[in-house]
């Protein structure tokens, strides 16, 4: 019987980037004596260092952000450590041209912090000397994290490469409600035709034509949306794979069935999946817009109250009327199947943390970091400064009003945006788990994997071969599964289809991911 407790691996992205040069910077230091002049890292409390040291930090700033050092957390923090930071703020838009120029150039900060350095990067750099490793500095500076690791073993796992080596540290999501796409359904709309909760496929059909006719909405037109969803990289797909019995293991369409893996992108159970999204899509239950619209548009048709069904993680974007809409189960294919297979591992924003080579204080940097793997420090990220931004309500840190809203929230963490490393558990998840979406939670949970994989972190040849595969594959499923789902394809051509998959050689990628099981589940 094969262990499992490997069972999430970071996430391998496409982007492959050119190492322009070994680092120059003098490396790890225990006890590191330059600059500020350090002569003893405490491994516990505060503050880290009894004399103040300074650290170059780059950083992905989201347009919704103000600066970081105009931030509660990295002010007080500075106080409470003695590390001072300074921000060398990256917008997202051209975040990772920026991030490559760094290395290519060589001119490094001492920390890559909300960088989502890839894992072609990480050992690619790691291996050239710009990034160090991590994983003796963990069991020594990180006791937070070391503790995670060891009630998770997949995170260790995740992001450690062929050669035994950390170089980056993820984001950490112990909170099942932060790793799913909830079903959100206007039961309000249910309730006025006098309709039940679709348990089925078929059941979803005849609801979402309900929707389409009997004027839900009341206005005497027919503007009602049945059915929509997020456009990058076919969502709708995601959503409903898990009907037809089709899983996303390794972070990508991939079954793993008595140690067998499938990638089912030619599979029949696919043909079925998308034949039933052409069917929607045909009869205009699914969106026109759904390969087109913005991410702004799609969140302002879930605020509208005109959508009959959508997928998210949270309800911010419907508080108004959050009444309106209940998150319910997933449906219930042909075959019987009925996985909710829209659920990310335990770890998360991989590649965001990470240590360069010129850093003179890796130790501190360790230890400043572990911080946010705590509760409390990831609520000082959070939530800022108890009293002043958020209260505690029910055992819980909450925002106050006039800090909860979507102005005023980014200028005051890092977290929105996204991708900052720290812990997401249920303490500090209020603001996306409160008492609707954990109860949309509830309705997913018989049906979550039981273990979710995430994509292998292969060695750099490897990892190269997957992302040349994947470029073509990927763009060409993409392609194909949107024209079969519009109508511009017939499944007459399913055949041409599986022959086009196999001449870019998917096997080969199948077998790639096999290989990489078969070491990961010894």
């Amino acid at each position: 019987m094969r262990k499992h407790w490997g069972k999430t691996i970071s996430t391998v992205l496409i982007a492959a980037l050119v190492l322009g040069g070994c680092s120059s910077g003098s490396g790890a230091n225990k006890n590191a004596s330059g600059g500020g002049g350090v002569s003893e890292v405490s491994k516990n409390g505060f503050p880290i260092v009894q004399e103040p040291i300074k650290l170059k930090m780059f950083t992905r700033i989201a347009p919704v952000n103000g600066p970081f050092k105009d931030m509660p957390v990295f002010q007080d923090y500075e106080k409470m450590s003695n590390v001072q930071m300074e921000f060398i703020e990256a917008p997202t838009d051209g975040f990772p041209e920026k991030k490559n120029l760094l290395f290519a150039s060589n001119e490094l900060p001492d920390i890559m912090y909300r960088s989502n350095i890839t894992p072609l990067e990480a050992v690619r750099y790691g291996a050239g000397g710009q990034l160090i490793p991590l994983e003796n500095l963990i069991e020594e500076y990180a006791p937070n994290l070391t503790k995670l690791m060891e009630e998770y073993p997949e995170i260790r796992a995740s992001i450690t490469t062929p050669e035994g080596h950390i170089y980056t540290i993820p984001g950490i999501v112990t909170l099942n409600s932060a790793r799913t796409d909830k079903r959100w359904i206007n039961t309000a709309w249910l309730e006025k035709l006098n309709l039940k909760v679709p348990e089925t496929l078929d059941e979803l059909y005849d609801v979402l034509v309900a929707f389409r006719d009997q004027d839900p909405n009341g206005n005497g037109k027919q503007d009602e949306i049945p059915l929509t969803s997020r456009v990058v990289d076919l969502p709708i797909v995601a959503a409903f794979s898990g009907s037809f019995g089709l899983d996303l293991q390794f972070g990508y369409n991939i079954n793993i069935v008595d140690d067998k893996v499938e990638i089912w992108m030619g599979s029949e159970r696919n043909k079925e999946l998308l034949m039933y999204l052409n069917k929607l899509y045909t009869e205009k239950l699914l969106d026109p817009e759904v390969f087109s619209q913005t991410e702004a548009q799609y969140l302002a048709k879930q605020g509208s109250g005109n959508t009959g069904l959508f997928f998210d993680q949270t309800n911010n974007n419907f508080l108004p009327i959050m009444d309106q809409y209940t998150g319910i189960a997933p449906f219930e294919g042909p075959h019987g199947d009925r996985l909710q297979s829209q659920n990310a591992p335990v770890p998360r924003d991989q590649g965001a943390f990470a240590i360069t080579s010129v850093n003179k204080y890796p130790e501190v940097s360790m230890r400043w970091i572990d911080y946010f793997y705590s509760d409390e420090g990831s609520t000082l990220l959070r939530f800022g400064r108890e009293g002043e931004h958020y209260e505690i309500v029910d055992g819980l840190p909450t925002y106050k009003p006039e800090f909860s809203t979507a102005e005023t929230q980014p200028k005051l963490t890092p977290y929105a945006g996204g991708g900052a490393p720290h812990l997401i558990s249920e303490y500090v998840g209020s603001y996306i788990n409160p008492p609707q979406v954990q109860e949309a939670q509830k309705a997913l949970d018989p049906y979550m994997p039981k273990i979710r994989y995430a994509a292998p972190m292969f060695d750099e040849a490897t990892a190269q071969k997957v992302n040349v595969l994947r470029n073509d594959i990927d763009k060409y499923y993409q392609e194909q599964s949107t024209k079969f789902i519009a109508g511009a394809l017939s499944f007459d051509k399913w055949e041409e289809f599986q022959s086009t998959l196999k001449k870019m050689n998917i096997e080969e990628l199948q077998q790639i991911y096999q290989d990489a099981y078969d070491k990961m589940a010894k």
